[in-house]
């Protein structure tokens, strides 16, 4: 349903965040291995999250990658789909055919709205806080 890169994104996030409520920034590295994704690619992603201003980073050997911790209550999940994905996903064909569309549905395009609208409403109605509260602690595989 997500892009590779917005699934690799939101890992990337949760995490970030998840490290963020006990203060403790964490480097690409320790990201990318953790989430299992290429860490070429997860330096692409997180310099469009830092751009849009949801991840934040610092240099030196203190530094890392982290998320402000009164931003965490207010960054929802569909904040970060958007930046990496745009809103395609709320109205994209189900089975990804550009010609569907009201006048033109494809087998599965009337079924599918409903399942665009639940997945709109899951994603605007979680924040990182909420998610992060509710992850377990080994769901990443922490390399600190």
């Amino acid at each position: 349903m997500f892009s590779k890169s917005c699934e690799y994104g939101l890992r990337a996030v949760l995490f970030i965040a998840k490290q963020s409520t006990v203060d403790t920034k964490v480097s690409l590295t320790t990201i990318s291995e953790s989430i299992d994704s290429p860490q070429a690619f997860t330096a692409k992603i997180l310099q469009q999250l830092t751009k849009s201003g949801f991840v934040q980073s610092s240099k030196g050997p203190y530094g890392g990658f982290f998320i402000e911790k009164e931003n965490l209550s207010t960054i929802k999940l569909s904040d970060i789909v958007s930046v990496l994905d745009g809103d395609s996903i709320y109205t994209g064909c189900g089975l990804g055919l550009h010609q569907c569309n009201e006048k033109e549905p494809c087998p599965l395009h009337f079924k599918f709205v409903k399942i665009r609208e639940d997945l709109k409403n899951m994603l605007e109605k979680n924040t990182l806080s909420m998610v992060v509260k509710d992850m377990n602690s080994d769901i990443f595989h922490l390399k600190i």
